[in-house]
């Protein structure tokens, strides 16, 4: 099985370094990464400027690909072109240092790059340890590799990857795996605004995430109650409750 591995914390991050190591035994792997972070990004795509690749080593061997792009342009980049010869079997999305859960993946980049991964016909997960400190890659490495290994036993729907939440908590204190869904929630923005040396503004983002609703089936929940969320997640954005609704206007003919 050949496997591609990428990110949005770049290709120097720990979490990729750790993903790699934990599916070395489990295919012929390839690194394809944006040289430095590229948290929250989404899906947005380089059309205006070259792209731009250097191989990386690292302890004296290859290593991967670093691009100077965003998680959706190096999928794209390894899938239709480095790699089109012989595409990869699947995508690999990860170690992310922070959750993805609930709005999260709207702008996520690791959530992108395999979301990407699918819109290009392949098979894809994304993985993210939920902590902004201390993390505990030893447990985020043993989950990675038994979910790619019960992924690809038991592939998902065309169309669809898998997003992958962890909690930061030893391994034996993790209590399994459970289906969850994507939970409704949103942030509460937070702008501070300063001054540069010339005295021109500028303004810094930062916010807190706002649950919208409770229910323990969410991945947040999911995830604080000490279980790994797996959400899975397909492309089509059509809300499909509001088709009747929107239908009915062509009855009206204003126009």
């Amino acid at each position: 099985m050949k496997i591609l591995l990428s990110n949005d914390d770049g290709i120097h991050a720990p979490g990729i370094g750790v993903l790699h190591q934990a599916l070395s035994g489990m295919g012929d792997l390839h690194v394809v990464a944006p040289d430095t972070e590229r948290s929250a990004t989404g899906h947005s795509i380089t059309i205006f400027d070259p792209i731009r690749t250097v191989p990386v080593e690292k302890d004296g061997r290859p290593f991967g690909i670093a691009v100077d792009g965003t998680p959706a342009d190096c999928v794209k980049l390894a899938i239709s072109f480095l790699h089109k010869d012989n595409p990869p079997d699947l995508v690999v999305s990860g170690i992310n240092f922070g959750s993805n859960t609930g709005i999260s993946v709207l702008y996520s980049g690791t959530v992108s790059a395999a979301s990407e991964a699918v819109v290009l016909g392949t098979p894809a997960i994304a993985i993210s340890l939920c902590t902004y400190s201390d993390p505990l890659w030893e447990t985020a490495a043993h989950v990675a590799a038994e979910v790619v290994k019960k992924f690809t036993e038991n592939p998902l729907p065309t169309g669809t990857l898998l997003n992958v939440n962890i909690p930061n908590l030893p391994l034996s204190k993790i209590r399994g795996m459970k289906a969850a869904r994507m939970g409704r929630s949103r942030f509460i923005e937070k702008f501070s605004e300063h001054r540069d040396p010339r005295g021109n503004r500028y303004y810094w983002l930062d916010g807190d995430l706002d649950l919208l609703d409770d229910n323990k089936d969410t991945d947040v929940r999911v995830v604080e109650s000490g279980y790994v969320a797996l959400t899975p997640i397909h492309i089509d954005l059509t809300a499909h409750h509001a088709l009747a609704q929107v239908a009915q206007w062509n009855e009206d003919k204003d126009f």
